[in-house]
């Protein structure tokens, strides 16, 4: 098994950019990682690395071997798969990145459903509104929102129809009343949020067929969606958020939903991976608790 020791520290050095890292992940001394690099390289008899005291990077024909490695540590994967069918139920490691608000209020309970379903399955959560670079960091699959960050990944739909909603607390209502129209929102303190590096401040909805947009303001900004959330639940001011984040706070009274006659923007749930073979029966199964879990939690606020 040495040679498939050898490949996974190959694909790791490429993936973290640094051979100590790699070798932390194995629980290698750098000096064996280094050694068991050394060794693939010369059983190939080609350099994969590009080596300095402070960089390493791939060869052209380290990238080349870089890719078919993938495909066949895949295949081993799926072969451990197939061999496992008759099991009844799901195991090994799951790593998974989810947006901070809809992970923290709603999908963690879920999940603890899904492993009590699976009791031999492990969970590895990664919990932030930053894009997980499936390429490069410790992520198997992705929960985003929206369009596709990168056209090459593999998206399978969980709740398609999800949209952004506008909502307040009734404290907040109490005190400086509500919008009947989107374009009221110019009088209002807008908690916005940030999409990448760019603030959302441009507010967008449908009515009968019409779109129309608001530039909104407010004295709040964060780039975690929990907070958003949570400054609106306290009174602070108007979100403009994902109607899975805020389902459950529209059902406790927590929040209100405002202008429901206008539609938000399209905010589509989707989990992501690299390559479509991945799309294991672990994944299916994944895909398909989530997408039954999103549809009952929109039902309830119509939405």
């Amino acid at each position: 098994m040495q040679a498939l020791r050898d490949f996974q520290l190959f694909l790791l050095v490429a993936d973290c950019g640094s051979l100590s890292g790699a070798a932390r992940r194995l629980d290698l001394t750098p000096a064996a990682a280094s050694i068991g690099l050394k060794r693939l390289e010369a059983e190939l008899g080609v350099q994969l690395f590009l080596r300095s005291t402070r960089s390493l990077r791939l060869t052209a024909e380290g990238q080349v071997y870089l890719e078919h490695c993938r495909q066949a540590m895949q295949l081993l994967a799926d072969g451990r798969e197939a061999a496992l069918t008759g099991s009844t139920t799901l195991s090994g490691v799951l790593q998974l990145s989810l947006p901070s608000d809809f992970g923290r209020h709603v999908a963690l309970p879920w999940l603890d459903d899904f492993q009590a379903e699976n009791p031999a399955l492990s969970l590895r959560l990664l919990l932030s509104d930053r894009p997980a670079d499936i390429y490069r960091h410790p992520v198997d699959l992705a929960l985003r929102y929206g369009s596709l960050p990168d056209s090459s990944l593999v998206a399978l739909p969980v709740a398609p129809d999800n949209r952004r909603i506008l909502c307040a607390s009734p404290a907040y209502i109490a005190s400086h009343g509500q919008p009947a129209t989107p374009h009221q929102l110019v009088d209002h303190n807008c908690l916005c949020f940030l999409l990448g590096d760019e603030v959302h401040d441009r507010w967008r909805f449908t009515r009968d067929g019409g779109e129309l947009s608001v530039q909104v303001r407010g004295n709040r900004i964060a780039d975690d969606g929990d907070a958003a959330r949570r400054w609106a639940i306290a009174g602070r001011g108007i979100a403009y958020k994902s109607a899975l984040d805020v389902a459950g706070d529209l059902a406790a009274g927590r929040l209100r939903r405002l202008c429901p006659e206008f539609a938000g923007e399209a905010a589509a749930l989707n989990l992501l991976c690299a390559d479509r073979r991945q799309i294991s029966p672990l994944v299916q199964t994944l895909r398909q608790f989530l997408a039954e879990r999103c549809s009952s939690l929109l039902a309830t606020i119509g939405s």
